[in-house]
């Protein structure tokens, strides 16, 4: 098996990456016999015909034994209530709910530092959690940085704490994955041979 069971695994990557069908195969070899133990956590809020798209196309890839929790902020709460040993939980995706913590918090000309570190100081908080959860914790993010600068300052208050967000993930997990053009390449963890890749930041 890639991972082991009780590990925290992040899985990053661009837009259509395939980073969302790596962690789905992932999970379920990790739910192995017991696919019923798979639980998919969904931060997506859904407000427009755009969006139910999105979330019905993800529905009908998905085994239908795995169990779907909608939670938009408190995965705290997910994970107090799920985290046992034997569960596998699919968190889809940090970026989203890094937009939910973040929007309510913004207002034009207002923003600071200390709202910046509320989400980020959460984000740390839920992925302790996660490394010391007994279940299998698989985590989607986006790789936001990679294009240029935006121009107006929400987009950039985003694209920095979303960056910050999966920093705090990648620090607790036992492996990291990044998908590129629907190629996963592991850059933290155990490879086969037991030696490690990547590091702490």
């Amino acid at each position: 098996m890639r991972i082991q069971a009780g590990e925290l695994v992040l899985v990053t990557g661009g837009s259509r990456s395939g980073k969302s069908a790596w962690a789905e195969e992932l999970a379920a070899e990790a739910g192995g016999d017991h696919p019923e133990q798979v639980i998919y956590v969904a931060t997506a809020g859904v407000y427009d015909d755009e969006m139910r798209r999105r979330v019905t196309i993800h529905q009908q890839r998905r085994p239908s034994i795995w169990k779907t929790v909608e939670e938009s902020t408190q995965l705290d709460k997910v994970l107090r209530e799920w985290g046992r040993k034997g569960n596998v939980l699919l968190i889809d995706c940090l970026t989203l709910w890094t937009t939910n913590m973040l929007l309510p918090l913004y207002e034009p000309g207002e923003w600071n530092t200390e709202k910046e570190q509320l989400i980020v100081e959460q984000a740390r908080q839920v992925s302790q959690m996660a490394r010391e959860s007994e279940a299998t914790v698989i985590a989607v993010g986006n790789e936001v940085g990679w294009g240029i600068v935006p121009l107006d300052p929400l987009s950039r208050i985003f694209r920095d704490v979303a960056g910050w967000v999966q920093q705090e993930v990648a620090r607790q997990a036992h492996r990291v994955y990044l998908t590129v053009s629907g190629c996963p390449m592991q850059i933290k963890g155990p490879d086969p041979n037991g030696s490690r890749q990547g590091g702490r930041l």
